[in-house]
């Protein structure tokens, strides 16, 4: 197919605007909430935290989908890829509504189980019962977008999410300015705008790829049990990692009364997403084409673009988190004027630096180790560093020495960085030419099901 001859830039330019866009919606609602308060800012923020990691659940489909789809259209076999389609929109539709409903009676109980900070209770309430309850969408937008993607359709995804930015943005500002809505206003056009999302990936998924049409199937069990065994580890891997945050969070909050802590995380975060953005969309780019050539079985090839897009990602990464740092104050104050926030988010934003060198390796050889079918390393190293370095380094550095949120960021970085060796390390003994999927089994073609 034609889509599978393209080129990471290609793939990594609409991949990484389309991340942008999603954390571009996420600095907008910053920014328009701090017209509010810093509290609004802080709850949102520790909100989305909390959302995030019930999202992750969604995870075992849809990151084992992207593995199965591309090697099976590397393999020349994209009914396979249909197949996980389908199955993992059935699958991941039934544990939206559960979490949904979920989130819907119990998001009060689930801020007093972490501990959040009491100045931030009813705001983060408000925002995590409306979102919450609609985060059926975050199971099923993904499904759609990653079928896109496996099948080379990168701008149509970037096209959905841009035009749902745009829709979230024109709503921020009628529910906040003009009806003056506050965090509740900001949570519903939140909630509209992935609507719109998701009707557009499925409408470009259901124009543009015809994989239904083609001859191969496999019992659909066995192509389940596929999904679930890369999907599983990298669902634990991704669980783990905001289980983890949410630890880091829990301790920023008891940090100081006021929420300073966790606000300064917030307003660092959403500045240095940017950055992150590249590894994000290199790491996704390079894992479409991993998918493809071991499906084809070009693993040398493989391996020198994946080492490729890991330089790449870390000089542009570094790159841009030094430029953001530097010109800190500029940014900073785009949000607050405090000056204690001023400085203390100044400091977070050099640490990140160091962070996002680790960071963007992580991703982009975490992410082809994951593709190739070797999943389970990435989860084991997880779950070893980011509670010793991460939650453990917050804890020693952040809150027994006294260093607040840099403590945290010290970790954070530790993590990172630590996690980056071990998967070049792991990625540079080959074992994940061994591992692919279409390896398994010579399949023959039968009866569309």
């Amino acid at each position: 197919m034609e889509e599978e001859r393209k080129s990471l830039a290609q793939l990594f330019v609409p991949i990484c605007l389309e991340t942008l866009c999603f954390m571009l919606a996420g600095m907008v609602d910053t920014l328009m909430l701090s017209s509010v308060s810093d509290e609004a800012v802080g709850a949102v923020g520790t909100a989305n935290t909390y959302i995030s990691m019930f999202i992750m659940m969604f995870g075992i489909i849809s990151s084992g989908m992207i593995a199965v789809m591309t090697q099976y259209i590397g393999a020349n076999k994209p009914g396979i890829a249909y197949q996980a389609r389908q199955l993992g929109a059935v699958f991941n539709a039934v544990m939206g509504l559960v979490i949904s409903a979920f989130l819907f009676f119990f998001s009060g109980n689930v801020l007093e189980f972490v501990g959040i900070a009491e100045g931030l209770k009813v705001y983060a309430t408000e925002y995590l019962q409306i979102v919450g309850s609609c985060c059926f969408l975050n199971a099923l937008i993904p499904i759609f977008s990653y079928y896109l993607r496996a099948f080379g359709f990168t701008k149509q995804a970037l096209i959905s999410t841009f035009t749902g930015n745009v829709v979230n943005l024109i709503l921020n500002s009628i529910f906040l300015f003009a009806l003056g809505m506050g965090v509740k206003g900001v949570a519903i056009a939140t909630v509209i705008s992935k609507v719109v999302n998701l009707i557009m990936v499925i409408w470009f998924s259901h124009r543009l790829v015809h994989a239904k049409e083609d001859e191969h199937r496999m019992e659909n069990g066995k192509v389940l049990a596929k999904i679930i065994k890369i999907g599983l580890p990298s669902a634990l891997e991704t669980g783990l990692y905001y289980v983890a945050l949410t630890l880091v969070v829990r301790f920023l909050n008891q940090m100081d009364s006021s929420g300073l802590h966790v606000t300064a995380r917030s307003y660092a975060a959403q500045i240095t997403n940017f950055a992150f953005v590249v590894g994000a969309g290199l790491a996704q780019a390079n894992a479409i084409m991993t998918g493809w050539r071991i499906g084809a079985k070009e693993y040398d090839q493989c391996d020198k673009e994946t080492k490729r897009a890991a330089a790449i990602g870390v000089v542009i990464s570094a790159g841009t988190e030094a430029i953001f740092a530097l010109s800190a104050n500029v940014l900073i104050r785009l949000f607050t004027d405090d000056p204690v926030m001023v400085d203390l988010v100044r400091t977070l934003l050099f640490i990140d630096i160091v962070l996002e060198v680790g960071r963007v390796s992580n991703l982009v050889y975490g992410n082809a180790l994951k593709t190739s079918g070797d999943a389970v390393f990435p989860s084991v190293l997880a779950a070893i560093f980011m509670y010793l370095c991460a939650v453990g380094g917050t804890w020693l550095f952040g809150i027994h020495f006294g260093m607040g949120a840099v403590g945290a960021y010290i970790g954070l970085a530790a993590d990172e960085c630590v996690r980056a060796l071990g998967m070049f390390l792991r990625w540079k003994t080959g074992i994940w030419r061994e591992k692919g999927l279409t390896q398994e089994e010579e399949l023959k073609p039968e009866a569309t099901q």
